[in-house]
């Protein structure tokens, strides 16, 4: 991937088929959906979601999804990759990268520019580099594992990580659990540690696959005023969250892959009276606090991005197009 100290890897405008994509990082309540919007209408793209939890049709009030028309745009900006599965079913980072590789490729073909926004790193990291090779999933072995993270807690099935990959266990953390399995999964289906497989190479990044170099912005925050919005947002959302849980305990576990993500076990233990509202509340401000501190120390030390801030989208548009204008000639 290309960041803004490259730009001769990117000779074309971004119109043309070859030009450099862009990549928009940063923790959760950064702003990286409104920013995504207006560098579109700005440069005649299209935005590919690049979010774990918008990609499940029955989450909306905990993933903070922009809300899309019948033509599937958000304020008249084509968005892809939200709402395509349903909380019951598996989407790893590999069919998510090979969806978005195929996206972006259309959106090149039709001669526009792909914008992919979002926080899940593994994400960006995949469509980048490519993806390391890593066995099939076992759909019953993946229930019984996420089972066991529901019943026995999140903490106890990362310690399990542990114990039998250290480095792996050291990289992702124990609110993942969706890698936690993955990584346990890989384990148990080969025989060897994921942290070794991922060591082993990749293929297919965005060189490979024709999609040329990408530029990487990172919207940055200070710490405290980051703090400030994760909280305000949380607030506002919760009691849509609480509804939202009410409707899926009728039909669902708990267990299934979506509802193991940020916020929802909180939610639906609330919505079944096992958790108080207030509690439920405070955790998942602490919560989603500490998955955005993750998220900006991987994106500060994963991709090599420039960044960029600012208290409204306008004056983050504008520093993003004077980063772009240079590569874009």
């Amino acid at each position: 991937m290309a960041s803004a100290s490259s730009p001769t890897r990117c000779p074309s405008g971004p119109r043309s088929s070859r030009g450099a994509m862009i990549f928009i990082v940063g923790a959760t309540a950064s702003g990286k959906t409104d920013l995504a919007v207006a560098l579109a209408r700005a440069l005649g793209g299209e935005v590919v979601s690049a979010d774990s939890r918008q990609i499940y049709r029955e989450l909306r009030a905990g993933t903070a999804k922009p809300a899309r028309d019948g033509q599937a745009r958000v304020a008249g900006i084509p968005y892809h990759l939200i709402d395509c599965v349903g909380v019951a079913e598996a989407f790893d980072v590999g069919r998510w990268t090979r969806a978005a590789r195929t996206i972006a490729a259309d959106i090149r073909r039709r001669g526009r520019l792909p914008i992919v926004a979002g926080g899940t790193g593994l994400y960006f990291k995949a469509l980048g580099e490519g993806l390391t090779a890593l066995p099939a999933r076992d759909e019953a072995l993946r229930r019984r594992l996420a089972e066991e993270a529901r019943t026995r807690g999140r903490a106890w099935l990362h310690q399990r990580l542990s114990q039998v990959d250290a480095r792996a266990a050291s990289i992702i953390p124990a609110n993942n659990i969706q890698r936690v399995i993955r990584a346990l999964e890989v384990r148990e289906l080969s025989g060897r540690p994921i942290s070794t497989l991922w060591s082993e190479g990749r293929s297919n990044g965005l060189d490979e696959s024709g999609l040329g170099p990408a530029v990487v912005l990172r919207i940055d925050w200070p710490a405290e005023e980051l703090r400030r919005r994760i909280c305000a947002r949380a607030e506002a959302m919760w009691p849509a969250m609480i509804d939202e849980a009410r409707r899926l305990i009728l039909e669902f576990s708990g267990a299934e892959p979506g509802l193991l993500s940020l916020g929802y076990p909180e939610a639906m233990a609330c919505a079944r009276g096992e958790l108080g509202l207030d509690i439920g509340l405070q955790r998942l401000m602490r919560a989603t606090c500490a998955y955005a501190k993750r998220q900006r120390t991987w994106f500060r030390h994963q991709l090599d991005a420039a960044a960029i801030s600012g208290a409204q989208t306008e004056e983050m548009l504008r520093q993003a197009l004077r980063i772009y204008a240079p590569i874009a000639r």
